[in-house]
């Protein structure tokens, strides 16, 4: 392995020459699309690149032209990206699942050109909003479809006379110039655009670049949507390091996907892993005899695994066996050879962390925002440096403190310069002192490591004036085998209730073997002895909290919430202003009476 070496550049395109120059490789960006992996070397990839910015500045597109991608993680995707950016134009990624309504507003927001698409399906639903974005002057798909215009149309335009034009182009971007526009999905209210540089962006990837331990012998799978910048930083990150991107076929096959891979390390999401973890508990469950009896005894040690990772000789001794016998299992589930996940987006149920990290699986949490870039604190693969619970220190150029109001305020050149077109929003956010206003609420742990208590949003008062703070009491409710998803209740109440989602699967199991086979959501949901069953839960939790924050009351719903269907934000975040009004009167009747 070579030393890591700085960044001569801060341009986002200055990644590929970066790497040819240090680490190029046969495989630097793969994907699998028909079946088999597609791979493209570092000088492939670079000509991929470079032909699809000529073919742009042959069409007559460059600086300041906004151009969108809506499209899944693939090689076009970044192809895509770089050549557009190398060109001085501005992309503006857009997740493929969002409504009509928003591609329309984004696209006229941004005054988009060029739209860039998957397949047919998405070229469809963008064709029906194609009346009212008059900006908007060519649609092109990534996969091949009979009487579509396909990308390469654009790359086969490359007019090698046009290299010196490039060239200049390229040596004139600064980074400070604008490279993207991100509307975040929000909460709530309309889209923002966060307008990021290339040297927002690029500060952040090199901060980790100089923290984390990836490097060039390295392979690392992408599976979270390219288009959130958690994703996408992590692919510049990684093109820093030199080692291989493969992106996974989707979602539904990242199971198959890590065993092909064989992926060192990898991003996630603590939906994801709570998933996964479903999973292998649901497999345990069905372990009987002796074999049953060592796997609970395995996960009950990794329960008590300690937060620093300082544990004494005797509990490693057994942890060890532990390893052997129980968790080995777990990491083939992965590959075999993973080093370590980065987990954000959200908070990770310190649960999670103890029991992935004693599996010898370490589990990083970091902490960011679209707004900056988008990492502010991350905890660090080394020994005393990763505290499961928090997400960890600052990064090296970042500064963070504790407002009085105990909101995180933030500062370094990774903090976005403000709202496209929404200059009212960015000074809501960014005071005059230069502080970014992130909106979540925290405390500093051992005056080191950073730990998320809440959003300032989704704080609310009950009717009794008394402050509740939804996301820890929800955290722990999820560590319930019973319980797949929750929201807490309370704003205006005059005390703390809950919608919950059932965990489906595992309650079906659980009345068989209780002689009550409800077959049915709509039966689980009804049954009196389930209710019984989680209530118990409910109240064993309670316990850890406070009279005004424990749950008096709860109701079960038969529909999972998922960004398809409107509940879940596409970085999983829960909408809590969709879900009241679409059980307005369930969360109602909780408290007539």
């Amino acid at each position: 392995m070579e030393e890591k070496r700085a960044i001569i550049k801060d341009r986002l395109f200055d990644t590929l020459q970066y790497q040819k120059e240090n680490y190029p490789r046969k495989d630097a960006l793969c994907d699998k699309r028909t079946g088999v992996w597609r791979k493209l070397s570092t000088d492939e990839l670079i000509k991929a690149v470079d032909d699809f910015s000529l073919g742009l500045l042959k069409m007559g597109f460059g600086k300041g032209d906004k151009l969108a991608i809506i499209s899944y993680n693939r090689i076009e995707w970044t192809i895509a990206d770089l050549g557009v950016l190398q060109v001085g134009a501005i992309d503006v990624p857009i997740y493929p699942n969002i409504s009509e309504d928003n591609y329309e507003y984004i696209f006229n927001d941004a005054e988009v050109k060029i739209v860039f698409v998957e397949d047919r399906e998405l070229y469809d639903k963008v064709m029906r909003i194609i009346p009212k974005t008059p900006t908007v002057q060519t649609i092109y798909t990534f996969d091949e479809a009979e009487g579509l215009h396909h990308y390469l149309e654009i790359s086969k335009q490359a007019d090698e006379s046009l290299r010196g034009k490039l060239n200049e182009i390229k040596d004139s971007i600064d980074r400070d110039d604008l490279a993207t526009i991100i509307y975040t999905s929000g909460t709530t209210g309309i889209p923002k655009g966060v307008m990021l540089t290339h040297h927002n962006i690029m500060s952040n990837a090199t901060d980790i670049n100089q923290i984390m331990p990836h490097n060039n012998t390295h392979r690392f799978i992408s599976f979270l949507p390219v288009c959130h910048i958690f994703e996408r930083s992590a692919i510049y990150f990684y093109l820093i390091t030199g080692g291989a991107i493969y992106y996974a076929e989707s979602i539904d096959k990242v199971g198959e996907n890590l065993k092909e891979v064989k992926p060192h390390y990898f991003t996630t999401v603590p939906r994801l892993l709570e998933k996964i973890y479903e999973k292998i508990m649901a497999k345990g469950r069905e372990l009987t005899g002796a074999k049953k009896a060592i796997f609970g005894w395995a996960v009950n040690l990794a329960n008590h695994y300690d937060p620093l990772g300082n544990n004494n000789f005797f509990y490693n001794f057994r942890l060890n066996i532990a390893r052997k016998l129980v968790f080995g299992k777990w990491m083939e589930a992965l590959g075999g050879e993973v080093l370590g996940i980065i987990s954000g987006s959200a908070v990770l149920q310190p649960r999670l962390g103890r029991i992935f990290t004693a599996a010898g699986v370490e589990i990083v949490e970091g902490y960011g925002l679209t707004e900056s870039s988008p990492v502010l604190t991350c905890n660090i693969f080394k020994a005393g440096e990763n505290h499961i619970g928090t997400v960890g220190i600052p990064l090296p150029s970042v500064k963070i403190k504790i407002a009085d109001s105990g909101e995180i305020l933030a500062k370094g050149p990774n903090v976005m310069p403000g709202y496209y077109n929404k200059p009212e929003e960015t000074k809501k956010v960014i005071d005059e002192e230069g502080w970014f206003h992130t909106g979540d609420v925290g405390e500093w742990v051992d005056g080191k490591f950073l730990k998320i208590t809440d959003r300032v949003k989704e704080i609310f008062k009950t009717s009794g004036g008394k402050y509740i703070a939804p996301l820890p009491i929800e955290n722990k409710m999820k560590e319930s085998y019973f319980i797949e998803q929750i929201m807490v209740i309370g704003e205006n109440r005059k005390f703390t209730s809950a919608l919950i989602v059932p965990n489906f699967p595992f309650i079906h199991d659980w009345c068989a073997k209780k002689g009550e086979p409800a077959k049915t959501k709509e039966e689980i949901i009804k049954s009196e002895k389930v209710r019984e069953r989680v209530w118990e839960d409910i109240q064993k939790f309670n316990k850890r909290f406070g009279h005004i924050q424990q749950i008096k009351k709860f109701e079960l719903v038969a529909e999972e919430w998922s960004v398809e269907t409107g509940e879940l934000t596409p970085t999983l975040k829960v909408k809590r202003r969709v879900i009241k009004e679409r059980y307005k009167d369930l969360i109602d009747s909780m408290y007539e009476g």
